[in-house]
């Protein structure tokens, strides 16, 4: 896996993934940005989220579990001092569908944050505390 990330001016930055798709990363105007794009700190927990809910939803579509949607919230908790690394990140998921039932999503849900998801466990084997919940919304 390779990615390249160039800087255009100020503190904006147009990353490319290896499989060539791009994203802007742009800083706050006091920080000498312009507001363009996500934080870099941001898009960590953008991956994250889409790693997590990534095995969620696959792991739900095994079982044959009726989904219609899947929201991945992730709320995080940075040191004060520098490096401001991540100390605590929540990962609260609401999954909708029809006649859903909460072992399957209970299970996915663990499954994704113990086994599967190289984010979350990258994460949490560097020190990061995290933790995941689950709502599950009948349509």
């Amino acid at each position: 896996m390779k990615a390249s990330v160039k800087w255009t001016d100020g503190r904006q930055f147009v990353a490319e993934a290896g499989s060539g798709h791009s994203v802007v990363i742009d800083g706050p105007p006091d920080h000498g940005g312009r507001n363009t794009g996500p934080r870099p700190m941001e898009m960590l927990l953008m991956g994250l989220g889409a790693c997590t809910s990534f095995d969620v939803l696959e792991i739900l579509e095994k079982s044959r579990a009726p989904v219609s949607d899947c929201v991945a919230s992730v709320e995080a908790e940075r040191a004060d001092s520098v490096p401001s690394v991540f100390t605590r990140i929540h990962v609260h998921f609401t999954v909708s569908g029809q006649g859903l039932k909460e072992k399957q999503v209970k299970r996915a849900v663990e499954l994704s944050a113990d086994k599967y998801c190289s984010a979350s466990i990258m994460l949490a084997q560097g020190g990061v505390e995290m933790t995941h919940s689950f709502t599950i919304v009948e349509d």
